[in-house]
C-alpha cells in the first residue's frame, strides 16, 4: 500500500524562497535552465522535465516527435533538487498543472516520488521487458545506462600520472607538494541530487571513501554544482582531474583537451529514472514518450549521445579504458535507495560532506 508523506519545512520553504525571489508563480516559479518546444505548434503538448541536458536528450525528443507527429513535447530542464521538490509539491497539490514525464538522474528522489504515492501506473511490454534492478511497481523506470568517471586534462596530467583507480587518485594527492593540490573538482552533493547519490553509492561500496574525502579536504579539492561547469573547467586546465562525472557528458561534450577514465577497481552505472506524474493531464503521452525511449530505436539515438553507453569490453565500445564487467556497479532502482533520502541519515552524511568542502 502507498503511503503518502507530508512535505518538510525544508522543502516547502525551499520553494516558496524560489517563488519570492523570482517574483513568479506555478511553474514559472522554480528555475528552468533551459527550454524547447519541439513538434508541430498545434498538435496536444507533452510537458517533460528532466535533469538531462537538453542538447543531450533533445535528439531523442525530436527522434519521437518525428515518429509521433499527431504529438508535441515541451521539455523544461531541471536541476533535480528542484524538479524534485516541484514534482512533490505538485503531487501534493493533487489538482492544478503537473508534468506529464519527469526523467531525473536523481533516482533515490526518483523512488521517494513513488514511495509517497506520487507516481502513475504503466506497464507495457518494453516495460515489462526491463530488468527489475531498472524498475519498481511500474511507476518508475530506468531508461538510460550511464558511467561515473574520472576526467582529466590531457596536456595538465602526464600519462604517467592518470589515475585508473581511486587507489591511483590517492596517491596523487598524498605528496604535500602534490601538482594537484587545489585542481581537483566534483559534484556539490548540496546542489547536485546526482552529486548526492554517487557519494552515497560510494560510501557504501568503496573502503576508499573515507581516504578520498581526507585528502579532498588535505588538498583543497573544489566542489561545484554542474556537470558542464566541471567539464569546462578541466577542459581549460583550471581543474586537472574531476572524480565521479558523467561519462554521458563528458563524451557529448567530445572536447580533445579532456580524458576518460572508466575507474577499474569499480565503475558507477547509472540508469535515469522516468516517471509519470499521477493524474496529469497527458498520461497518455506521456506513457507513448517511455515506451519510444524504451524502443529500440530510442536506445540508438540516446547511445548517439552517450547516454546509453557500452559497458564493458564487448566489441564496439566507446570507452578510453576499458572496464571489466566484474567492475561494474549499477545503482538499481529499488526501495533500499530510500535509506539515501533519511533524514537523519542524510544529515549526517553533509555534515561531514560540509567540513571537508568547507571554505
Amino acid at each position: 500500500m502507498k503511503r503518502l508523506i507530508a512535505p518538510t519545512a525544508a522543502i516547502l520553504a525551499t520553494a516558496l524562497a524560489a517563488m519570492f525571489a523570482a517574483g513568479l508563480t506555478g511553474q514559472q516559479a522554480m528555475a528552468q535552465e533551459a527550454s524547447a518546444r519541439f513538434g508541430a505548434k498545434d498538435a496536444p503538448e507533452i510537458r517533460l522535465r528532466s535533469t538531462t541536458d537538453l542538447d543531450v536528450l533533445g535528439p531523442a525528443i525530436a527522434a519521437f516527435v518525428a515518429q509521433h507527429p499527431d504529438w508535441a513535447v515541451q521539455f523544461d530542464q531541471w536541476g533535480s533538487n528542484l524538479l524534485y521538490d516541484q514534482t512533490l509539491l505538485e503531487c501534493i497539490a493533487e489538482s492544478g498543472p503537473k508534468a506529464d514525464a519527469v526523467i531525473s538522474s536523481a533516482v533515490h528522489q526518483m523512488v521517494d516520488l513513488v514511495n509517497r504515492g506520487c507516481a502513475g501506473t504503466y506497464r507495457s511490454d518494453r516495460t515489462a521487458a526491463l530488468s527489475p534492478s531498472l524498475q519498481w511497481r511500474d511507476e518508475v523506470w530506468g531508461i538510460t545506462r550511464e558511467a561515473a568517471v574520472m576526467i582529466y586534462n590531457r596536456a595538465g596530467v602526464p600519462e604517467a600520472d592518470v589515475p585508473h583507480t581511486r587507489f591511483a587518485l590517492l596517491d596523487l594527492l598524498r605528496p604535500e607538494a602534490s601538482p594537484y593540490r587545489g585542481r581537483v573538482s566534483t559534484y556539490d552533493i548540496e546542489q547536485s541530487g546526482l552529486g548526492y547519490l554517487f557519494a552515497y553509492a560510494d560510501s557504501l561500496e568503496a573502503s576508499t571513501f573515507g581516504a578520498l574525502m581526507e585528502s579532498f579536504a588535505r588538498t583543497g579539492a573544489v566542489a561545484t554544482c554542474c556537470s558542464s561547469e566541471i567539464i569546462e573547467s578541466v577542459a581549460s586546465g583550471d581543474m586537472l582531474i574531476a572524480y565521479n562525472i558523467l561519462g554521458s557528458y563528458a563524451q557529448s561534450h567530445a572536447d580533445p583537451r579532456v580524458g576518460i577514465v572508466w575507474p577499474e577497481d569499480y565503475t558507477l552505472v547509472l540508469s535515469r529514472g522516468f516517471l509519470l506524474p499521477k493524474g496529469s493531464a497527458q498520461a497518455e503521452g506521456g506513457a507513448l514518450l517511455l515506451d519510444f525511449l524504451l524502443s529500440g530505436q530510442g536506445q540508438r539515438v540516446m547511445a548517439q549521445s552517450g547516454l546509453v553507453a557500452t559497458l564493458d569490453d564487448t566489441e564496439g565500445s566507446n570507452t578510453e579504458a576499458l572496464v571489466p564487467a566484474g567492475a561494474l556497479r549499477p545503482i538499481r532502482i529499488e526501495p533500499t535507495l530510500l535509506v539515501a533520502r533519511d533524514a537523519e541519515k542524510r544529515a549526517r552524511f553533509l555534515a561531514r560532506w560540509r567540513e571537508v568542502f568547507a571554505r
